[in-house]
C-alpha cells in the first residue's frame, strides 16, 4: 500500500504533465496567433483610420476649395450687381437732374401764368362784385319806381275821380243855379 501511495499520484503527475506540456505547447501558439492577429488587427485599423483622414483631409480640402470657388463666384456675382446697380443709380440721377433742368424753367413760366390768371381772376371776382353789385342796385331801383309808379297810377285815379266829382259837382251847381 505504500507503494500504491507513491505511484498513483507519481503516473497522475506524468499524465497532467503531458497534458500540460501538450497544452502548453498549444497554448504558447495559440496565444502567440492571438497576439499577432490582434497586432495584425490593431495595425489595420491604424492603416484604415490613416486611410479614412487622409480621405477627410482631402475631401475638407476639395470643400474647401469648392467653397473659395463659390464664395468667389458670389462676390464676382454681387460685385457685378453692386455695379449694375451703381451704374443705374448714376443714369437714374443723371436722368432726374436733366429733366429737372428743362423742367424749371417750365415750372417759372407756370407760376408765373398761374399768377397772371389769379391776377385776372382777382379782377373778374372784382366786376363780378361789382355786377352783382348793380344788379340788386337795379333790382331794388325798379322795384321802388314799380311802386312810385303805381302810386303814381293810383294818385291821377284818385285826382281824376276828385276832378270828376268836382265837375259833377259843379254841374250840379249850375244846375242848381238854373233852376
Amino acid at each position: 500500500m505504500n507503494k500504491a501511495y507513491i505511484i498513483w499520484p507519481l503516473v497522475g503527475l506524468l499524465v497532467f504533465g503531458a497534458f500540460y506540456w501538450n497544452f502548453d505547447q498549444g497554448y504558447k501558439v495559440l496565444e502567440h496567433d492571438k497576439a499577432v492577429a490582434a497586432e495584425q488587427a490593431k495595425a489595420d485599423r491604424i492603416r484604415l483610420d490613416l486611410e479614412r483622414r487622409k480621405k477627410a483631409v482631402e475631401d475638407a480640402i476639395k470643400a474647401q476649395e469648392d467653397r473659395k470657388a463659390v464664395r468667389a463666384a458670389k462676390e464676382k456675382k454681387e460685385q457685378e450687381e453692386n455695379d449694375a446697380r451703381n451704374a443705374l443709380a448714376e443714369r437714374s440721377q443723371r436722368a432726374h437732374e436733366q429733366v429737372f433742368r428743362q423742367l424749371i424753367p417750365q415750372l417759372d413760366r407756370q407760376k408765373a401764368e398761374a399768377d397772371q390768371v389769379k391776377g385776372e381772376i382777382s379782377q373778374l371776382e372784382l366786376q363780378k362784385k361789382q355786377f352783382d353789385d348793380e344788379a340788386t342796385f337795379l333790382k331794388t331801383y325798379t322795384q321802388q319806381a314799380e311802386t312810385n309808379v303805381k302810386t303814381y297810377y293810383d294818385l291821377l285815379a284818385t285826382l281824376q275821380k276828385a276832378e270828376e266829382a268836382r265837375a259833377a259837382a259843379e254841374a250840379a251847381a249850375k244846375a242848381a243855379k238854373k233852376e
